[in-house]
């Protein structure tokens, strides 16, 4: 990766302009001579002119290009500002590289310009006295330089190879661009890799520097760089946007799409519901992909395949940026959640009695049985509880109940995962904002989670993950019951009993320095610890019974029949998932076993083997182990990186070499949530970032 600077253009401005090449000029009239005999008929193999100047001579034969013309074709004002619209990111990208080679090129005889894919000129600058030279012969703004529209040049032929391509003197095609001389290099999309546009550097060819072909591949990498922390930054931007959109779409499938119909995002729940209305022909939604989206009136004529995608109208919304387009949100309709009477959304008050009650917590383990009575005498007192615990141990199980038993059973029960959004999306999230609060702010404001929890209670889930710079702000509202919205002076002041839960150790996060002390001890002023799976004796048997009948009636299936052999490895198993890996083992078996009976066969690999699943292969001499794809590979690296950082992902992502908003997007795409407490495997998928549905 290049790094900010142009080492390459300081060269070009200090260097002493000279001959392309030791003996070019003796050579030119030899190429002359074999493109005379080449347009004349005369001769068309065998001539002594470089491979890739042969090629496109040949292109240009075939395009029937005047090899007489003195100019490239210009395109009409109109028509020039539209593509430089179509063009703002590439410009943007390209515009430190110019600015740095207009003052470094002036003197040097030569100039800088970029053009569209098509070879198109966007933008030029360098030496004035080449610029109005470079008129004579259309190379600038509006020029075309494509090779069917003005033969071989360093322009065209570079798009045409996809390659850097010098093009001097007499290699041009056409008679009045023979005494220039080009040297052009693509730029790549940072995406897909397609090429996006082009730099070149030319001058008259008794001026042009040797060095030149290298400081535009340079000078292209530069903007290739600078394009790709564009992208970036702006994809983020676009999922942010579509986490924004995403609490309005509960129940349907969500697919996000930048300007170029990239894909960012698409739930699970979005392929389902495709693939349940288009069955066979569904799109490619690998990230990256490019769909073209279609607007369709008729909601019932569908029409997908890998690229294209005809949709109902109202499926199409718009993902705004600074209050301009620059990307699609595709919402597929589900199943709707039923609004209440009053037609307040059911989100904001999840409290009901079957889930609020500690009678629902299965298990008699004496382990899980003092940790339910601590609980029961918490629940009636207006402070707040730390539910501390391993991943899948059940923690809002108990804070639900807490709710439910405690004096503000009547009001919302407001669940938010620290973790799931960008640190730069939490505050909003927390404490809302007014209108015009920020860029890309919706234009009616937002209520945060304590405003939606007042007279009820808010959950905050992995309340480890929350960054320090927010952490007074929580302390504030717990203080002084008063909050602000973001970009707002007023203040609101709320009642809410606060649960928080985490799994990490958070005494160790206030040792090192990534948790307040003050915050802590006041978040912890009573706490409960959820005993793991492997410590509960017995609830083993009494927890498979539970979720047996359960997901059995939920699937409208019997109850599978564990033999006698299955039971034991169940028992004797660690369950590093917890409570969550169990109910998800019974609830696969109930699904796959062809005749309703679970053996030990039935069992996933690392029950049959009596141990937990190891994180990495190891080949005992007989059959060599299934190689892992990269995708596979890629995110056992990043989980590794991350379990060996202690799950800070500044240190992770310098050790994997990327940006930390680069690694925030790998954990989306792979599921991956950061828990140095628990073994690899125990790796927490990433709920909810952008509206998973």
């Amino acid at each position: 990766m290049l790094t900010k600077g142009s080492a390459g253009l300081n060269s070009l401005a200090t260097t002493s302009p000279g001959p392309l090449l030791h003996g070019l000029a003796d050579e030119e009239s030899a190429t002359m001579k074999a493109w005379e005999d080449f347009v004349s008929g005369s001769r068309h193999e065998n001539l002594v002119v470089r491979d890739v100047v042969v090629r496109s001579w040949n292109r240009c034969r075939d395009f029937l290009v005047d090899a007489r013309a003195g100019a490239a074709p210009v395109l009409e004002a109109g028509r020039i500002e539209a593509l430089r619209r179509d063009n703002r990111d590439l410009l943007q990208a390209a515009a430190a590289t110019l600015a740095e080679a207009a003052d470094l090129l002036a003197g040097t005889r030569t100039v800088m310009l970029i053009t569209d894919a098509n070879g198109v000129v966007l933008e030029t600058v360098g030496d004035r006295a080449t610029l109005a030279a470079a008129c004579d012969i259309s190379l600038g703004t509006g020029g075309c330089w494509s090779e069917d529209r003005a033969g071989t040049n360093g322009i065209g032929t570079a798009l045409a190879s996809k390659q850097p391509v010098l093009v001097h003197a007499a290699e041009h095609y056409c008679a009045g661009i023979k005494s220039w001389s080009c040297a052009g290099s693509p730029i790549h999309d940072p995406v897909d890799g397609s090429v996006v546009g082009l730099l070149d550097i030319s001058g008259l060819k008794n001026s042009f520097g040797s060095q030149a072909l290298a400081l535009a591949v340079v000078a292209a990498r530069q903007v290739e760089w600078n394009l790709a922390r564009q992208t970036e930054a702006e994809h983020m931007r676009l999922m942010e946007a579509c986490l924004e959109d995403s609490h309005r779409y509960a129940g349907d499938g969500l697919i996000a799409l930048d300007a170029k119909g990239r894909l960012l995002y698409a739930s699970r729940k979005a392929a389902l519901l495709l693939k349940s209305r288009m069955g066979a022909r569904m799109p490619d939604l690998s990230r990256g992909s490019r769909l073209s989206v279609h607007q369709r009136s008729d909601a019932d004529a569908l029409d997908g395949d890998r690229k294209r995608l005809s949709v109902p109208a109202d499926w199409v919304k718009p993902l705004l940026l600074d209050g301009d387009r620059r990307g699609t949100l595709l919402v597929i309709p589900g199943a709707r959640t039923p609004r209440s009477a009053g037609g307040r959304s059911p989100v904001a008050d999840e409290s009901d009695g079957a889930r609020s009650r500690f009678a629902g917590i299965v298990g008699g383990s004496d382990g899980l049985r003092l940790v339910i009575g601590q609980a029961e005498r918490l629940a009636p007192l207006h402070v707040p509880v730390l539910i501390e615990g391993e991943t899948g141990v059940g923690k809002e199980l108990f804070a639900r109940a807490i709710h439910g038993h405690s004096a503000v059973a009547d009001g919302p029960f407001v669940p938010f995962n620290c973790g799931a959004v960008s640190r730069e999306m939490l505050g909003s999230e927390l404490f809302g904002y007014v209108r015009g609060a920020f860029t890309g702010a919706s234009t009616e404001g937002r209520v945060g989670r304590f405003e939606l929890a007042n007279g009820g209670t808010l959950c905050l889930d992995e309340i480890g993950e929350l960054p320090l710079d927010l952490q007074p702000y929580l302390l504030r509202v717990l203080e002084e019951g008063v909050l602000y919205r973001i970009g707002d002076n007023t203040p609101r002041r709320v009642s809410v009993r606060l649960l928080t839960m985490t799994n990490r150790n958070l005494r160790q996060e206030v040792g090192a320095g990534r948790f307040r002390r003050d915050l802590y001890h006041r978040l912890s002023v009573t706490s409960l610890r959820v005993p793991p799976l492997r410590e509960r004796d017995g609830d083993v048997g009494q927890l498979i019974g539970h979720f047996n009948a359960l997901l059995a009636g939920r699937h409208g299936r019997a109850p599978v029949r564990f033999s006698a052999a299955a039971l034991d490895r169940l028992h004797g198993y660690d369950w590093p998932g917890n409570v969550r890996e169990l109910r998800n083992l019974v609830e696969r078996m109930i699904l796959l076993s062809p005749d309703g009976t679970a053996d030990v066969g039935d069992l996933p690999e690392e029950l049959r083997g009596g141990g937990a699943p190891s994180c990495t292969p190891v080949s005992d001499g007989g059959d060599p182990p299934v190689p892992m794809s990269l995708t596979s590979t890629e995110q056992r690296t990043i989980e590794s990186v991350i379990m060996a950082t202690g799950g800070n992902l500044s240190d992770a992502a310098a050790v994997l070499g990327i940006s930390r908003s680069t690694l925030y997007r790998k954990m989306n795409q792979y599921g991956i949530r950061r828990d140095p407490a628990g073994p690899h495997h125990n790796l927490k998928p990433l709920a909810c970032r952008y509206g998973r549905a």
